[in-house]
């Protein structure tokens, strides 16, 4: 019957002996709208016709609303969603309401991403679907690209990378295939980033980071169990260099392709070791880029910022993206 459950991963998803797939969180989606939500506008492009995989673009209603055309330029956001490369999508509530308030306060232009996920497209899709997106948003760069809002408004000599958990993941993989492959051989650095921005990024190992990381044998068995679904044929498992950034021998972010990092952790997150970790290896190695200080939230968790936006902690994690964004010190 359709009801037998394979596999439980509540509480994200649930697995059917039949094939079908059971999406516990991050399935409700909310359209973008031309009325501003927060002074903010947002819209739907399709950047995938083979695939069908579309964006969400976010601008502030003056940008949208200004008559000249010599309109000013904006930097540019690239946000890539969380959900373990299982759940969420770039048009949920929790996405739309977070793009909108970073977007109000660091006064950009910003690309949601949505990509394929696992466990009915594996890693790598994911991986490939975010690239094929920022490729199309690269394609604006001379001003003449198929959107208008990019292409009117987006200063492609500021933009920087962003993401969540799983999205963190994809940020940093993204920016180190955006040096290696030259995204965009025009802009100074080849890369053409200026920044990244890691939220509670999804690294992990098989064995604990430092000392300090957690070693409960449920929670590091749960961390894994998600990559494992969504990466079934890494053969190194939890240590492929796709999700081992940190410990791993041969990730080398010397060759990291952007100018400045800002890394974000929470104090009772799971994963807020290899966020310092991350951060500290990036420090030591032959990169030549700023590293911030690490953002550590006292007192929180995975992901906080999205489950409750509208608490104090929230509005200060989006104050200091914003900050960053714009150039605040």
């Amino acid at each position: 019957m359709d009801s037998e459950i394979a596999a439980d991963y509540s509480p994200m998803l649930i697995i059917y002996k039949s094939g079908r797939i059971e999406r516990l969180v991050g399935e409700t989606t909310v359209p973008p709208s031309s009325n501003p939500q927060n002074g903010v506008v947002s819209k739907d492009v399709v950047y995938s016709p083979d695939n069908n995989l579309s964006l969400r673009i976010y601008l502030p209603e003056k940008a949208a609303t200004a008559e000249t055309e010599a309109s000013v330029k904006l930097p540019l956001l690239v946000y890539f969603h969380g959900g373990g490369f299982l759940v969420e999508t770039a048009f949920s509530p929790t996405y739309h309401t977070f793009l909108t308030a970073a977007v109000s306060a660091s006064d950009c232009v910003a690309v949601s991403v949505d990509y394929r996920r696992a466990p009915e497209h594996p890693i790598p899709t994911s991986y490939d679907d975010s690239w094929t997106a920022l490729k199309w948003v690269f394609s604006h760069i001379a001003g003449s690209g198929s959107e208008d809002w990019l292409s009117k408004h987006a200063d492609f000599s500021k933009v920087f990378l962003a993401g969540d958990s799983a999205g963190a993941n994809i940020t940093h993989h993204m920016t180190m295939k955006a040096a290696k492959d030259k995204l965009s051989p025009e802009s100074l650095n080849e890369s053409g980033i200026s920044g990244i921005i890691l939220v509670h990024p999804y690294f992990w190992s098989k064995t604990p980071v430092d000392d300090k990381e957690t070693t409960d044998v449920a929670i590091r068995t749960w961390i894994e169990s998600v990559w494992t679904l969504a990466s079934p044929n890494s053969k190194d498992g939890s240590d492929d260099p796709f999700i081992n950034v940190v410990q791993s021998e041969s990730v080398d972010l010397s060759g990291l392709g952007c100018g400045k990092v800002l890394v974000m952790v929470a104090e009772k997150d799971a994963l807020v070791r290899q966020g310092w970790g991350y951060w500290e290896k990036l420090g030591k190695s032959r990169w030549n880029g700023e590293v911030l200080d690490v953002v550590e939230t006292k007192g929180e968790g995975h992901v906080f910022h999205l489950r409750d936006p509208n608490s104090e902690k929230a509005h200060e994690l989006v104050h200091r993206f914003a900050g960053f964004i714009k150039g605040d010190k």
